[in-house]
């Protein structure tokens, strides 16, 4: 790891406790949280009243929260956050277009994610008329990376010694009968992904939901994320996940690879 890529502790000097804070704020709020009082804030991130009542208030002064009496809930301003990261992204455009070529062909969902954490982070995607799950799968949206393609694709990209630091860490929860909660078999499963170049995760994370990955990466080898198609394990079967699925995964993959540099 160079000194650039190196990670602050919370106890390091340079590590700025109000600003880590004024962010673990924001992401209280979530589709099952979008308005809060002061004391569900604070609930959630762990803060007394008097700490988490002074982010709030700052941030509202800053436009990235709005309050209506007691509660409060976040502001537009806030996905210029987000914007800030595709817009500097200039493969953002090349990516979107290829998801779109892939719903086009297959007729289903397609998306991009990232690894964040124990998350998978849609940065793209490409919705079909297919309504998959429960919530709105959207950019911005975080799933945990244990139980989806894109998630485990991505865990197959890192090094031993970080994928074993991740697995150490990782909470498994039960999301269906399916989902694998032992961490020995993600593992196996993990690497099972790395040497096969792509990943199927089969209602692990909700049921009916069949879903298939690959890595991407731009033309100097450097990992974009993961492409996926997620389908209903009812009307597609893995006969056609692997037979016509992946192949045009593949196909994007290359596609992607030659396009950006």
């Amino acid at each position: 790891m160079t000194p650039e890529e190196e990670v602050l502790s919370p106890d390091d000097r340079d590590f700025v406790t109000a600003l880590a804070s004024g962010l673990e704020v924001i992401l209280a709020f979530d589709e099952a949280h979008p308005r809060m009082t002061l004391s569900e804030v604070a609930a959630r991130t762990g803060m007394n009243r008097a700490r988490a009542r002074r982010f709030l208030l700052t941030l509202h002064a800053l436009g990235y929260v709005r309050k209506q009496q007691r509660v409060f809930e976040l502001a537009p301003k806030v996905l210029q956050l987000g914007y800030a990261f595709l817009s500097s992204n200039n493969y953002r455009s090349v990516i979107q277009q290829v998801l779109e070529d892939i719903t086009r062909q297959c007729g289903e969902s397609s998306s991009l994610g990232v690894l964040d954490g124990e998350e998978v982070t849609y940065v793209a995607r490409s919705s079909s008329r297919h309504r998959l799950m429960a919530i709105t799968l959207s950019v911005g949206t975080r799933l945990p990376a244990a139980h989806t393609s894109m998630g485990r694709v991505l865990l197959a990209q890192l090094p031993d010694e970080k994928l074993d630091a991740w697995l150490e860490h990782a909470v498994l929860q039960r999301h269906t009968d399916k989902t694998i909660t032992d961490k020995d078999e993600l593992k196996a499963c993990i690497l099972e992904v790395r040497r096969q170049g792509y990943a199927i995760a089969d209602q692990e994370l909700d049921s009916g939901l069949r879903s298939i990955a690959v890595p991407a990466f731009d033309a100097n080898g450097h990992l974009l994320g993961a492409i996926n198609i997620s389908t209903n394990a009812a009307r597609i079967d893995h006969d056609t996940l692997m037979q016509e699925y992946l192949p045009l995964l593949q196909q994007k993959a290359r596609d992607i690879r030659t396009t950006i540099s």
